[in-house]
């Protein structure tokens, strides 16, 4: 691959919480002690940056007042506060997930389907840590969840 087009692959993963992605060198042994440091560093980071916003959330709903006098305020307040409460629970169910993958590391699983045991693969997990599937047992999984649902 041309170094350019190497470079913009790269810079195309966003980084989480600042972590630049893993660059794996050739040869490299897969989910070596580095990688597993550095999934680690990524997933506690991003865990930290969710626990920030709950506890920011908590805060700002304490100091709204609790009953706006006029009827449109406070219906505007009661949506402001099930918009924020359905996001922070979502953060919630995501930091079970980045808890799991911590987990995985730890016994020696992360980075590997779940499903089928193949190498999930650097370039996936750096786009989505918390992944336990592979591409393809992925894909099979959305198929069935479209025929099913």
């Amino acid at each position: 691959m041309p170094a350019r087009k190497k470079k913009e692959k790269e810079q195309s993963i966003s980084p989480v919480a600042g972590i630049k992605p893993y660059a794996a060198k050739k040869g490299e042994k897969y989910m070596n002690k580095k990688q597993q440091d550095h999934f680690r560093a990524v997933l506690n980071a991003w865990k930290g940056e969710l626990e920030e916003e709950i506890t920011r959330t908590v805060q700002q709903m304490r100091d709204v007042p609790e009953n706006p006098p006029d009827p449109n305020d406070r219906a505007s307040q009661e949506t402001d506060m099930s918009l924020e409460l359905r996001s922070r629970d979502r953060e919630r169910k995501l930091i079970k997930k980045i808890d799991e993958a911590i987990e995985r590391i730890d016994t020696g699983d992360y980075g590997y389907c779940e499903v089928c045991g193949v190498e999930i693969g650097v370039e996936r997990l750096e786009a989505r840590p918390t992944a336990d599937l592979c591409i393809d047992c992925k894909t099979l999984d959305e198929i069935r969840e479209k025929q099913l649902g």
